[in-house]
């Protein structure tokens, strides 16, 4: 019988588009292809009697044409775990975000992403303000990305740009409000991956995730 699992954390981006990134809003890159690294924080979250709270995932990928095109897959997808995990935790974390115990990540894995190129455990530095004004990533000589909240000239103090019920929110339909951020810092070189999208779309989505999940 499969485990029960549940997750509660933090989705991250930082992509080649332009503010706000249009995967987003359901439609094709700006310019025809995408580039970019994922990253989840796991706030809490078990796998059956496992604990999984405050371990760090992150992905690289790239692809051509609207991603939630059925015919549409990633070129591949660079996958980093958190090192800290013990032997359990490492089975768990790769069950659930390898597509395999159900949820979200199935039907990722079902109509997103393509094969892995390349899969490995590091030291993911992971956070994010309280507030989400601000997230970071960094596995040290791989991956470096930073952004900090969309402001402008009307901007209330304190007061972020967040959305709701996003048509194309990478984190699911149980994902919260959309935080939109430009990524100072985007830098990967990892997996035949090399790129350096500074200046483009960011992004923080909290969201929940459970073996209950029914998707179609």
């Amino acid at each position: 019988m499969a485990e029960q699992w549940r997750i509660r954390g933090d989705f991250i981006d930082f992509c080649k588009c332009r503010v706000p990134c249009p995967c987003s809003w359901g439609r094709p890159p700006d310019e025809g292809d995408c580039q970019g690294v994922i990253a989840f924080h796991i706030r809490e979250g078990n796998y059956g009697d496992v604990k999984l709270d405050g371990l760090n995932i992150a992905a690289i990928s790239e692809f051509e044409g609207n991603i939630w095109d059925p015919d549409v897959r990633t070129k591949g997808d660079g996958l980093f775990f958190d090192e800290r995990a013990d032997e359990s935790q490492r089975e768990a974390i790769q069950m659930i975000f390898g597509g395999q115990a159900g949820s979200w990540p199935q039907w990722l894995g079902e109509n997103v992403f393509g094969p892995p190129v390349g899969m490995e455990f590091a030291p993911i530095e992971l956070e994010i303000a309280d507030d989400a004004s601000s997230w970071s990533l960094k596995i040290a000589g791989k991956v470096e990305g930073a952004a900090e909240v969309i402001t402008g000239p009307t901007t209330t103090p304190g007061e972020h740009v967040r959305v709701t019920n996003i048509p194309g929110a990478e984190a699911g339909p149980t994902a919260g409000e959309t935080t939109y951020g430009i990524a100072s810092k985007n830098e990967v070189d990892a997996f035949g991956f090399k790129f350096d999208w500074a200046g483009r779309s960011a992004k923080h989505m909290p969201f929940v995730w459970s073996s209950e999940d029914e998707l179609s």
